[in-house]
């Protein structure tokens, strides 16, 4: 319901009469659209308390309204305004002059390495979304996390909860995160060198916060994860793009441009690279670990499913070696339960994590207190181990066989390596077959493919897609499969 006491506030030295005067301004509400026709007003006796006024005086002025052929009377619903009124243009937010865009994000709209313009959005709810790479809900240790959250929701235990300044996150979580990271990713960490974040984004933005400035020269990979491009280049950053293969970044291309370039911050993704899924290898870390040595350089290693690794046993990231506090390293709890579960983190010294603390209250004062509190005991209990475990074999298995399927069915069109790990796939489509094609053509069928989808890089054309099979059942698979077979090529 509108706040009507601060809308309709009635001038004491005014010398109508105060039915007319609400009456008048009941109107002048109508006329700007913030009363859209059909909407009912108040009952006259709540009016009268809202208004701090006789209910008579409402009567009277409603029936102005009425007289005027601004409202009518409902047999037993109340007032409403005549739905037949045309409807008043809301006001626009768009401003007068126009918004100031900075100098360094409207040069940076310009690279467009990931482009969305052509994944069609359609009314009909689609049957089959193929995402990102993003894990199945229905494997998510749902009756575990309620369990424990609502023991955590008991009016004493949250009171409790609630009263303690968590600015890094919950305690509990954060004890328990460092010791899950150093027993999976032989990080050796404590603590006070983990930061929990709304998700991975949010940790990838308060560490680059920290550490660029406006005119810094920084790395990525070509291609890269766009939105973290997106976020570099709004910081102001100069953007250099490194190659990278089937072995991961280009070592050498990397080393030209350290020695040519003032470089203050390298972004990577090492293990199941995105949007590539390439893992890098064993004599290419070696390397990179003894350029960040040589040229002290910062890095932001974003690791985001680590825990999906199948082929062997996952590689340890680079933040595990001696990288003498130069490394940021990042995750989420996200990929390993679902999308909806919006918990990241960032591991640092316990300088820069105080600092990050303190960067992120003017993004968030407090994070989930609650669902922190139940992921730490998940992690305490073992529950989490076991579900990687469990939906690790399941995710093996759709990687199999969305592989087999797309290798047999259709070879034609799209080509890949099959990746190490990971919940998706890197397909390359066939010139004959643009996805600005392809795309509108299976939603046609219902099916909406919403993975990151490349088409122009800064040193080359794509024609890619970022398929996540993780999160598809096994009749998903094989109608998205059949819907691409019948597709004709573009002559």
């Amino acid at each position: 319901m509108l706040p009507y006491h601060s809308l309709i506030v009635f001038d004491e030295k005014t010398n109508r009469p105060v039915y007319r005067f609400i009456a008048n301004r009941l109107i002048s509400l109508i006329q700007h659209g913030t009363l859209l026709p059909g909407t009912f007003l108040p009952g006259t006796r709540e009016m009268a308390v809202l208004l701090k006024l006789h209910r008579n005086t409402i009567i009277k002025a409603y029936n102005e309204l009425i007289a005027q052929g601004w409202a009518e009377a409902i047999d037993r619903k109340g007032i409403q305004i005549i739905a037949e009124l045309p409807i008043v243009k809301p006001r626009s937010f768009n401003p007068v002059k126009n918004f100031p865009v900075s100098e360094h994000h409207r040069n940076g709209e310009r690279e467009v390495n990931a482009d969305h313009r052509f994944i069609p959005i359609t009314e009909k709810k689609p049957d089959i979304v193929v995402n990102d790479g993003f894990p199945d809900p229905s494997l998510a240790p749902v009756e575990e996390i309620l369990k424990e959250y609502r023991k955590y929701m008991k009016p004493n235990v949250l009171k409790e909860l609630l009263a303690i300044k968590q600015m890094g996150g919950n305690q509990e979580l954060r004890a328990s995160t460092a010791k899950f990271l150093s027993e999976s990713r032989g990080l050796n960490i404590l603590p006070e060198n983990v930061l929990i974040t709304h998700g991975a984004q949010m940790a990838i933005y308060i560490a680059a916060l920290l550490l660029i400035k406006p005119g810094d020269e920084i790395v990525v990979s070509e291609p890269s994860y766009f939105i973290a491009d997106e976020l570099f280049r709004n910081l102001g950053a100069k953007v250099n793009r490194v190659p990278v293969d089937q072995d991961g970044i280009d070592i050498a291309a990397l080393t030209e441009v350290l020695r040519s370039k003032d470089i203050k911050l390298m972004y990577i993704i090492p293990h199941h690279h995105h949007p590539t899924t390439v893992t890098m290898t064993a004599s290419r870390r070696i390397t990179l670990l003894n350029l960040i040595r040589t040229y002290n350089l910062w890095v932001i290693e974003d690791d985001y499913d680590y825990d999906f690794h199948y082929q062997n046993s996952p590689i340890l990231p680079l933040a595990s070696a001696d990288h003498q506090g130069q490394i940021i390293y990042i995750g989420s709890f996200t990929k390993i339960l679902a999308p909806s579960f919006r918990v990241g983190y960032m591991v640092a010294g316990a300088d820069f994590v105080s600092k990050a603390i303190n960067t992120r209250r003017f993004i968030d004062l407090g994070g989930d207190t609650v669902m922190e509190a139940a992921i730490s005991s998940l992690i305490e209990s073992g529950e989490l181990s076991r579900h990687i475990k469990r939906s690790k074999k399941v995710y093996q298995n759709r990687c199999e066989l969305v592989c087999k399927l797309l290798t047999k069915e259709l070879p034609h069109m799209v080509t890949f390596t099959k990746p190490q790990g990971g919940m998706a796939l890197w397909l390359q489509f066939a010139s004959a077959y643009p996805l600005s094609v392809v795309l509108p053509i299976l939603a046609q069928h219902g099916i909406q493919m919403i993975g990151s989808a490349y088409y122009k890089g800064v040193n080359k054309n794509y024609n890619h897609i970022r398929f996540g099979f993780a999160s598809l059942s096994e009749d998903e698979m094989r109608k998205i499969v059949s819907c691409l077979k019948d597709i004709a090529p573009k002559t």
